[in-house]
């Protein structure tokens, strides 16, 4: 099984040669699902999600995009407070939770991004008591033996040594729940940055990944995706990055499967 792991495009401000390379190098791959892990847009305009919708039509099917914090308009301060994720919605899909289920695969999408926080910095993430329960009830509900994966735009727990954070509020929490309940792999984005590591719940077999971005606001690290390959004994993760001619390999972790 493969899967292709985008995050971070922000259109708008997105590293053109990489966005191109990256439709042309998925084209010509076998993918079984294409995740996409919120931030589209850079400041959630509508022209920015017109070409993001438009690139996303260019990309392999079966698709899985959940919204990121920047898929909230930062200028239309109405919309912003009262219907962030419409414009969202309008261009691109449903925003508060996206599943795909395949033989030996299913995948729960939702929306750790809000509009605005009773706190000062409204980029960072949240998630609630219900979206964890309801994740879990589609999941507990999917055929035995699948590969479970949870999709969010931040990362639940803070990456150690990363460029930024994430602070997500009940994050911990999330992670333990989805820890105990056997959910393979929590994808993510945020951070700019590629990274793999357990959960330290559970029987330690829980891992979240997170893959770089796609834009010119990169944190250290070169624009790039992950691809997610697994099969009965591992999943391994690799992170590839954009040479400014292609894209290659830049590290690989292999993770053992319950």
């Amino acid at each position: 099984m493969r899967i292709a792991h985008l995050s971070d495009i922000h259109f708008g401000g997105e590293n053109v040669e990489a966005v191109a390379a990256v439709r042309d190098w998925l084209a010509a791959e076998r993918l079984d699902l294409v995740v996409v892990s919120g931030d589209l847009t850079r400041f959630g305009e509508k022209g920015e999600f017109a070409s993001a919708a438009a690139w996303l039509k260019q990309l392999p099917e079966p698709q899985l995009v959940t919204p990121g914090n920047h898929d909230a308009p930062y200028l239309a301060w109405y919309d912003r407070l009262f219907t962030p994720f419409a414009r969202y919605e309008r261009a691109i899909g449903r925003a508060r939770f996206q599943t795909h289920l395949a033989p030996g695969l299913a995948v729960y999408g939702l929306n750790t991004a809000r509009g605005v926080q009773p706190r000062a910095n409204w980029s960072k993430g949240q998630i609630s008591q219900n979206q964890v329960e309801e994740a879990l009830a589609w999941l507990a509900a999917v055929p035995a033996g699948c590969l479970r994966i949870v999709v969010c735009h931040h990362p639940l727990t803070e990456m150690i040594g990363g460029p930024m954070t994430g602070k997500v509020w009940h994050g911990e929490a999330a992670a333990k729940a989805f820890a105990e309940a056997g959910v393979d792999l929590v994808l993510s984005g945020h951070i700019h940055a590629p990274f793999t590591w357990p959960y330290g719940y559970g029987d330690g077999k829980t891992y979240a990944a997170g893959c770089g971005t796609l834009s010119v606001r990169e944190r250290g690290v070169p624009p790039g995706f992950n691809i997610i390959e697994t099969d009965d004994a591992e999943m391994r993760v690799t992170a590839l990055a954009w040479t400014g001619s292609k894209f290659e390999p830049q590290r690989t972790w292999s993770l053992t499967r319950r």
